[in-house]
């Protein structure tokens, strides 16, 4: 039964995959190191991930939670943590045989907690940009991004990334993102199907 099930998601699958330009999927999962770096340091991980659900639509979503270095404060030492999360839809349309234009819209939230104190805030995020194959073997993309938020102000941004792929499903991905006074780096694996 669960075979049978497990084929019948494939083959379903199988329209969206193709509807990309050559050599990108939207179908994927991955996991790793992140590190921010703002005005304190954190290190912490990430996962998230991407599903194709029409021929140039996908929803995709991710979390992720960082913990900086102690800070000593008058009432005691304490490590900072910030958990993120995010969810949205993406638009992708092949431009030429091997690249996408995509675009996003995400709704975003984080928490950070500090000494017995959390401080949560909800936002949204634009993206657009392109994707592309750069052989048989890597790809990599490039996206301008506007974020904000109920408790921030808004704030234009940059990224890049890519992936070296390992074989048809596995491989290293990388990414970092560029806002005013902040940068978030991410590496780790990927499963692609």
């Amino acid at each position: 039964m669960k075979r049978s099930l497990l084929a019948l998601t494939l083959l379903a699958a199988l329209p969206f995959a193709a509807s990309a330009a050559d050599g990108l999927s939207y179908n994927y999962v991955q996991g790793g190191y992140t590190h921010v770096n703002s005005d304190i340091n954190a290190n912490g991980w990430a996962i998230d991930g991407s599903a194709a659900i029409a021929p140039n639509f996908h929803v995709f979503g991710g979390y992720n939670t960082v913990k900086a270095d102690t800070i000593v404060l008058p009432a005691g030492s304490y490590k900072p943590k910030l958990d993120q999360w995010k969810l949205g839809v993406g638009y992708n349309h092949a431009i030429a045989t091997n690249t996408d234009f995509v675009g996003t819209l995400a709704y975003q939230k984080a928490e950070a907690k500090l000494a017995g104190v959390n401080a949560n805030v909800d936002g949204y995020a634009a993206e657009a940009g392109v994707r592309s194959a750069l052989g048989s073997r890597v790809e990599g993309y490039a996206m301008a991004g506007y974020e904000d938020g109920n408790d921030f102000d808004g704030d234009f941004y940059g990224r890049l990334g890519g992936q070296v792929k390992i074989n048809a499903n596995w491989g290293v991905a990388a990414d970092v993102k560029f806002a005013d006074g902040d940068t978030q780096y991410f590496v780790g694996p990927r499963i692609t199907w």
